[in-house]
């Protein structure tokens, strides 16, 4: 299969530059897989979709400012954005310009942080040990910016617009956009109605942001993510797998989470890296409803969801939207796949 099955033209001004608000006024395009119907609602109408007994898995990983710019001794700018946290100080972070950091050189951010090239890696990435005075996320906040897409051209005016309400757990590149199109009061009307809601890890890496490039999509390195799922959410989920109750994944992140850790007919709790790349053909194992956005052509997340739908229904589902003037990507609409 190549990843041009997976192509689909979208018109420029149809990339979402700023979020909705309210929040949960974005656009819902609901698609019930069973009897082929397409229905447009709005996100504050999830609700009636919904029904007692179902569980809302939510990924409540927190974006980091991880976008930090620097210098080194000789005034060269450097550009660093953060991936992935090896240890204490040491992170796997994207460099730019990637000639401007080259191994044992020291980059500067100000007077408070300094970063030390230990290893280079493929594609600008580099491995680097940071030096610093405090707490390091007391620092980051300071100095660093909110990694958007290199879509978005407009700067958000509140920075928590690119973060979720339920958004606890520090270690992101990227947004679980899904989750956006929630409001606090939209949580509490589900929980009210007798939805579970279960939380779960996923650290949105820079593979969000990387397109496929080989043309046979089996030749696709996938990224790797870290997860974790706690005992009480592997229980509750396995207890609404056993009792037949739905299972609803909030954004492609929670899907790699569940399947991934959804193994001998349970989903076993954990923590780790996963690698997991979903493509037509997959069966899925623990999820039975979506809840996404719109994503790129010839992206992973487009293959995932075609997975899910089946690739024609999908690209269907897209030009739908699009002749409709849904809003796509990170600040875009949703979609409920049932």
């Amino acid at each position: 299969m190549n990843k041009s099955d997976f192509y689909y033209d979208l018109p420029p001004e149809l990339i979402a530059q700023t979020p909705i608000e309210p929040r949960d006024n974005a656009r819902l395009l609901v698609y019930d897989r069973h009897n082929k119907e397409i229905v447009d609602k709005h996100f504050y109408d999830l609700p009636s979709f919904l029904k007692k007994g179902d569980v809302l898995v939510i990924n409540n990983t927190k974006v980091l400012p991880a976008r930090i710019y620097g210098n080194k001794p000789t005034g060269a700018k450097v550009e660093f954005l953060l991936h992935k946290r090896i240890d204490l100080t040491t992170w796997e972070v994207l460099v730019r310009p990637a000639r401007k950091a080259m191994k044992g050189e020291t980059i500067l951010f100000g007077y408070e942080l300094s970063a030390k090239v230990l290893e280079i890696g493929s594609e600008g990435i580099r491995i680097v040990k940071f030096e610093y005075d405090g707490v390091f996320e007391d620092i980051l906040n300071r100095i660093g910016e909110m990694p958007l897409p290199h879509y978005i051209h407009e700067k958000p005016k509140d920075p928590d617009s690119y973060q979720t309400v339920y958004a606890k757990v520090n270690g992101s590149s990227a947004a679980p956009t899904a989750g956006l199109h929630f409001t606090p009061s939209l949580m509490d009307k589900i929980r009210a109605m007798g939805v579970e809601i279960v939380e779960v890890l996923l650290h949105v890496g820079l593979g969000t942001f990387r397109p496929v490039k080989t043309e046979n999509i089996l030749d696709h390195k996938m990224h790797s993510e870290y997860y974790s799922v706690s005992e009480e959410a592997a229980a509750r989920i396995n207890a609404a797998k056993s009792e037949g109750r739905r299972v609803i994944a909030v954004g492609t992140t929670s899907v790699r989470v569940l399947e991934s850790c959804f193994n001998d007919g349970k989903m076993q709790a954990g923590s780790g890296n996963t690698e997991i790349f979903i493509y037509p053909p997959y069966k899925f194992k623990a999820v039975d409803a979506l809840i996404t956005n719109f994503h790129l052509p010839e992206s992973t997340l487009i293959m995932l969801v075609s997975a899910f739908c089946g690739r024609e229904e999908t690209l269907d589902l897209y030009k739908y939207a699009v002749d409709n003037r849904y809003r796509f990507f990170s600040f875009g609409d949703a979609c409920l796949f049932l």
